[in-house]
């Protein structure tokens, strides 16, 4: 093939492919502000989707609580809670009081602020009435810290009982520092007193992001008693209305459900209590379901690995699955069947 012949037979399968660098990189982006021509238009279509109350936004002068804000608030209780744990400064008895000043100060100024972001943004969603929502978060803030000594207390007796329940564990430090079941109730805690005050928004935010951290989902509006310890946790689940007693333990993937409900119920339970009531020093085995709002584990109940409960439970029982029968099969061998034991805790 001629020369000339061969030349526009290449530059035409691939114009750019022969060109000097400099224009082709020229050609490329004139080639890409054509695409970026059409990000306008989409915009456009974007201020205008969902125009009514088809989708949700927050699209307002008025800030909103900010996520990031919530969970830099629990990391500074934590460091009120388990002070000298979470932090790289040393405190000792002479500079304790100036620590505690310090960051108790920090925090009720950074907690007021998002417990008033999340009162005022509650009264102009739903058109309420005004509650003088700064005093409100202010004074809500103040309540925290005044039951920040009482939780401090709980949470120590907390730790004892991880420290009593489980006995892979070496010392009280490794449980502050790395016992998920730990970070999970310290969570809940402060999420459940900011409940009972009626704030909206912060304790589910802080209750979720402890179970992304833990998978442990303790709703914030469940009531737990003293001393109480989740073992692993991974799976956990304790519905809002569960309520539990002193000196508890459960295991991994633990459910305290509330019964399936049928789709015309659901308003008009929501307030009911849905979910177990579990008294004082009931050991829970991992994968054990529980549920429903009137089933009642009476005091020093034992109940075993993976079953299913939604009737009540009398004090100082025991409750397990049937013993399965395990089946070897060897290669060159028959069956040979096995029992796994009396009883199924998991």
């Amino acid at each position: 093939m001629p020369r000339a012949g061969l030349w526009r037979r290449l530059t035409r399968e691939n114009p750019m492919e022969h060109m000097p660098k400099e224009d082709q990189c020229k050609i490329e982006v004139s080639s890409t502000e054509h695409y970026r021509r059409e990000i306008p238009g989409v915009v456009d279509q974007l201020v205008l989707s969902c125009d009514g109350s088809e989708c949700f936004e927050h699209v307002s002068p008025e800030p909103i609580p900010s996520r990031e804000s919530i969970i830099s608030l629990i990391e500074k209780a934590r460091s009120i809670l388990y002070p000298g744990y979470f932090i790289n400064e040393r405190v000792d008895r002479i500079n304790i009081g100036y620590y505690f000043g310090q960051e108790v100060t920090g925090f009720f100024e950074a907690l007021a602020e998002q417990i008033t972001l999340s009162i005022r943004h509650e009264c102009l969603r739903y058109d309420l009435p005004c509650t003088q929502c700064l005093d409100r978060g202010h004074e809500a803030a103040v309540n925290l810290l005044k039951d920040l000594p009482g939780l401090r207390k709980a949470l120590a007796k907390d730790v004892i009982a991880a420290h009593e329940g489980d006995p892979a564990v070496k010392s009280y430090d490794e449980i502050i520092f790395s016992y998920p079941g730990l970070l999970a109730v310290t969570i809940y805690r402060i999420a459940h007193q900011l409940w009972e005050q009626g704030v909206p928004l912060l304790p589910r935010i802080m209750t979720e992001y402890a179970r992304s951290q833990t998978g442990i989902d303790i709703h914030p509006g469940a009531h737990i008693g003293e001393s109480f310890f989740i073992d692993h946790g991974t799976g956990v689940v304790i519905g809002e209305t569960s309520e539990i007693g002193d000196r508890v333990r459960i295991y991994q993937g633990v459910t305290l459900g509330a019964l399936s409900l049928p789709r015309g119920t659901l308003q008009k339970l929501r307030n009911k209590k849905r979910h177990p009531t579990i008294e004082d020093d009931v050991v829970i085995y991992a994968g054990a379901s529980i549920l429903g709002g009137e089933t009642l584990i009476g005091a020093r109940s034992v109940i075993g690995g993976n079953v299913w409960i939604t009737e009540s439970v009398p004090p100082d029982t025991k409750v397990f699955l049937k013993t399965p029968e395990l089946i070897f099969k060897g290669a060159n061998s028959g069956s040979v069947t096995k029992s796994q034991g009396e009883e199924n805790h998991g």
